[in-house]
């Protein structure tokens, strides 16, 4: 088979197509032929040289797919060669094949091809876990999304919406209406507006019960004063630096919680255990219609550095596909 490789970390230049082993499944796995990938920050993270595969995981990018089962391995029970599922990954979506636990699979939701089931996995098990899992959002509370207009955002905007949340994201200001439309009651544009001020005037004052970071560093001064009293910042990303001040006195104040979360090296039964949560609480809204996907473009898999660029300069909105 081929796979995306990089032979040096460095730019998106970096990222080679070449002829690589095949996988074979181990018990409790299952291979698929992939028809579809996804591009995420840790990709690009990844491919620079910070964000190595955890232990065991495949060595090639990629923490979701889509396709259809090409072997089952031993101890793999309800599912079968030739059915077509979507996965979350530690590893290894940008690959033609790819060994995966059968308890990371999901179905294709109702009404959706294989390509774009692609896009759902890692984000959707991104937001449940720490929107709905660690946070509790719940209907009547208002949450707060940094970095609305990528996929993490598209997703937890919708699944907000579909919670009976307020939904406020920070965005670039040309992403406003898209992101309207998919349900965000506010949008901020971070590039010249106070998101504190603007989140607590639309609040009278609330602030935000939940807020989805993907900034870290940066914001946490400015998410600790536009978090509610007894609200809850979890935080996923790390886009705006590693080491900030916490002031302990605001946080008892406010009796406020913080919570710094990855999905990619938890383990097999942990991913099991939110896969599961997604697929009984999440994927009914899919199949509905309620949440979908949302696909800036689409690059043949051979050209991911092409895919890269577009993810470096943040100018989509959704998420990027890849085409084997």
């Amino acid at each position: 088979m081929h796979a995306i490789t990089i032979d040096k970390p460095g730019g998106p230049e970096a990222l080679t197509w070449t002829e690589v082993p095949d996988p074979s499944p181990a018990p409790g796995e299952v291979i698929v032929q992939v028809t579809a990938t996804a591009v995420n920050r840790a990709d690009v993270m990844q491919r620079q040289g910070s964000y190595p595969p955890p232990p065991g995981a495949s060595p090639y990018l990629g923490l979701e797919c889509s396709g259809v089962i090409a072997a089952v391995g031993a101890d793999v029970t309800g599912h079968h060669i030739g059915e077509r599922v979507c996965a979350l990954l530690a590893g290894g979506g940008y690959a033609e094949q790819v060994a995966i636990p059968a308890g990371q699979l999901l179905p294709i939701p109702q009404g959706l091809s294989v390509q774009e089931a692609a896009a759902l996995p890692e984000v959707a098990c991104t937001v449940w876990s720490n929107v709905v899992d660690i946070a509790r959002l719940r209907q009547g509370q208002t949450l707060l999304v940094h970095g609305g207009g990528g996929g993490i955002g598209t997703f937890a905007v919708q699944l907000g919406k579909a919670l009976g949340a307020t939904v406020i994201v920070t965005a670039r200001k040309q992403k406003h209406d898209q992101l309207k439309a998919l349900g965000a009651d506010l949008a901020i544009d971070y590039t010249d507006t106070d998101f504190v001020e603007a989140v607590k005037n639309f609040t009278n004052g609330h602030g935000a019960d939940v807020i989805l970071d993907i900034i870290a560093a940066r914001y946490l001064a400015q998410n600790l004063e536009a978090v509610a009293t007894d609200g809850h910042i979890v935080t996923i990303g790390m886009q705006g630096g590693t080491k900030a001040e916490l002031d302990f006195r605001k946080l008892l104040t406010k009796r406020a919680s913080l919570s710094a979360t990855s999905l990619r090296p938890r383990p097999i039964p942990d991913k099991a255990r939110i896969v599961k949560g997604v697929h009984t609480q999440v994927w009914p809204l899919i199949n509905a219609g309620t949440i979908r996907p949302i696909i800036d473009r689409t690059f043949p898999l051979s050209d991911a550095a092409e895919a890269h660029r577009l993810m470096e300069a943040s100018d989509h909105l959704g998420k990027i596909l890849l085409l084997a």
